[in-house]
């Protein structure tokens, strides 16, 4: 199963490290890693996507809570929480011709935006779950994709409760 952990972890050099390092010491993947720094300067927000069986997720957040950089984590997406997921992608499309109109219509369609024009190509942001990037990936087809960058999972819980010191 597919768990979502935000992290809250002091903004210090080294702490990325020693996260990614306990995960590939033990041979659990991250699916996807986005940090930044939070309202506090002298903390980062960490949200680490993984997959694996609740027992599997008990012992990674086990293992991150030793860590000494963590402050605080919890697993958004576990223990029936509410959440808001979002991903971020910039998508560069080959718009020649006929497929000029087509690929400004499939991105109306998936409320992107066109971010730059050029005369044979469009770079084009999405935000949405990854299914929905994923969608329109397929939709548009991979003969007219020169380049794609993601940003990875970020995620929030819903309601009064947060993460938060």
């Amino acid at each position: 199963m597919r768990h979502i952990i935000s992290i809250l972890i002091e903004n210090e050099s080294g702490a990325l490290s020693r996260v990614a390092g306990l995960f590939s010491a033990r041979g659990y993947n991250i699916e996807s890693l986005t940090v930044a720094p939070t309202e506090d300067a002298s903390l980062s927000r960490m949200t680490l996507v993984t997959s694996g069986s609740d027992e599997i997720i008990e012992q990674i957040t086990k293992q991150l809570n030793k860590l000494i950089d963590v402050v605080k984590l919890i697993d958004i997406s576990g223990s029936g929480s509410t959440h808001i997921e979002r991903e971020l992608m910039m998508v560069k499309t080959r718009a020649v011709d006929g497929m000029r109109d087509e690929i400004k219509r499939l991105t109306d369609i998936f409320r992107g935006n066109i971010l730059d024009v050029t005369a044979t190509t469009y770079v084009i942001e999405i935000t949405g779950e990854k299914s929905k990037l994923d969608a329109f990936l397929q939709t548009v087809g991979a003969e007219h994709i020169i380049e794609v960058v993601r940003s990875g999972t970020t995620g929030i819980l819903r309601g009064e409760r947060g993460l938060a010191v």
